[in-house]
């Protein structure tokens, strides 16, 4: 197989936000092209000769509800050997779709999509497709979306922060089995860990210590989901949750729980 030669662009790599934040400026010098902030380039020598050995071509599916997003995925990854764009989606069931009917071997997923969300469409792909790998990539750092998709079977969560390189050699990188987190997240996986040591007790995230307080308060979940900022589906969800985790059937069991365990102040 041919290896592709890169024209070295004017600026370094920086992140992937970047990239799509800039990526319609206009392009400069007579040598390269100029795309956003980032440059083929700058790609990892060593991994993209490594990479250049693999025989068949990744098919890569964009989940993303927005437009300029998809568009800033789809020039980054139009610069990297073996890699096929199959398909783009706009919400949940579009991924969902387009990955049965393209056979991707990887989804880049976003979290937050109209109508279905991207943690329902990674569980419905995992279950119909299991051997697909699935990128979680999202603005999100909060700790309930990370266990809720790593539960669902995603291969790596990365934020929309990531540099190009680590995007690709991430791709590369699910197709071998590996998996990926952000060193934010892995942070969080670790606390978690922790947590799980130490008894039953402490196996409630932070989100949903804070609902079970305003629930010993005597809040709805309508009142919860306003005073957190959140809908009150996602309130039900950590509801379900908590319920699991402390092994109890209601509200009024949740509660007496807690204040037995001392994890409420009453």
């Amino acid at each position: 197989m041919k290896s592709r030669t890169f024209t070295k662009y004017n600026q370094p790599a920086s992140t992937f936000e970047g990239f799509c934040a800039n990526q319609h400026r206009p392009r400069q010098g007579h040598h390269g092209v100029r795309i956003g902030s980032f440059s083929a380039g700058s790609l990892p020598g060593v991994v993209w000769r490594k990479e250049l050995t693999c025989l068949a071509a990744i098919k890569v599916l964009i989940a993303d509800d927005h437009p300029l997003i998809r568009e800033g995925l789809r020039r980054i990854l139009s610069l990297a050997p073996n890699i096929v764009i199959a398909g783009e989606a706009g919400n949940g069931e579009q991924a969902v779709e387009l990955a049965r009917k393209t056979g991707a071997d990887v989804v880049l997923m976003d979290v937050n999509m109209p109508g279905m969300n991207g943690i329902t469409a990674c569980k419905l792909i995992k279950e119909e497709m299991p051997g697909t790998k699935i990128i979680a990539l999202t603005i999100h750092d909060q700790e309930e979306y990370l266990f809720e998709l790593i539960r669902s079977g995603v291969s790596a969560y990365l934020l929309k922060d990531v540099s190009p390189d680590k995007l690709l050699e991430t791709i590369f990188g699910v197709t071998r089995g590996e998996s990926f987190l952000s060193p934010r997240m892995a942070a969080k996986v670790f606390q978690e860990f922790n947590r799980l040591a130490g008894g039953p007790e402490t196996v409630l995230t932070n989100r949903e210590l804070e609902i079970l307080q305003l629930l010993a308060r005597g809040e709805s979940n309508k009142r919860i989901a306003q005073k957190l900022f959140i809908s009150e589906k996602t309130v039900k969800n950590h509801l379900t949750n908590i319920f699991q985790k402390l092994n109890v059937n209601d509200r009024t069991q949740a509660v007496l729980y807690a204040i037995k365990n001392k994890l409420v102040q009453v």
